[in-house]
This record gives C-alpha cells, structure tokens and sequence, in this order.
C-alpha cells in the first residue's frame, strides 16, 4: 500500500494517488476507494487493475483538509491503509477508518 500527495501550484488543491500492491490482494477481481470525499459510495471510485496486479486510484482534495476512507475489496473486505496519516473510530462500526491529512 502506499499514498503519494503533489501538491498543485496553481490552485489550494493535492492530487493523492492511492496504490494497493498486487501482493497484497493476489486474488482480489476488483477494488473501490471509498471516503468522506466520495460520499462511501462504492460505486463513485472503483481502482483501477494494472497488468501487475496493482489497484490505484488518483484524487484531487482541497488542502487544509482531512478526510476519512477505506478500501472495499470484492465488495466485502473492508481494508485500511498502512500508509494512512491517522486513523479515527468508524461512526458505524467497531473498525477504524484510515485518514489522510492535507
């Protein structure tokens, strides 16, 4: 797993790229990206596979933000980074959700 932050220079906005490593998930067929910023949607950020197996997902996030996400995996593993900046309680669950702070 791994979070990369650019930060733009011409507008208060990061693009945040999401990466889950083929090791991590060999058997995975699909995985969303879901947060605070998309609503938990599933639908709104499926990842993309690349042909080595990695899933990612790109993102633009205002700065001076933080926003809570997790990652679905087939639809029913819920799963959090390793790489997150914190992690906070669920307000639905006993899980924690992954942070990224901006």
């Amino acid at each position: 797993m791994s979070i990369s932050k650019q930060y733009l220079k011409t507008k208060p906005a990061c693009k945040v790229t999401f990466k889950l490593t083929a090791d991590r998930l060999p058997a995975a067929t699909q995985v969303a990206l879901l947060g605070e910023f998309n609503d938990w949607d599933p639908a709104a950020l499926p990842m993309k596979k690349s042909k080595s197996g990695e899933f990612s997902a790109t993102v633009t996030l205002p700065v001076n933000s933080e926003y809570q996400f997790r990652y679905l995996v087939d639809g029913g593993t819920w799963l959090n980074d390793e790489d997150a900046d914190a992690y906070l309680p669920s307000r639905v669950s006993y899980d924690e959700n992954s942070v990224i702070r901006l």
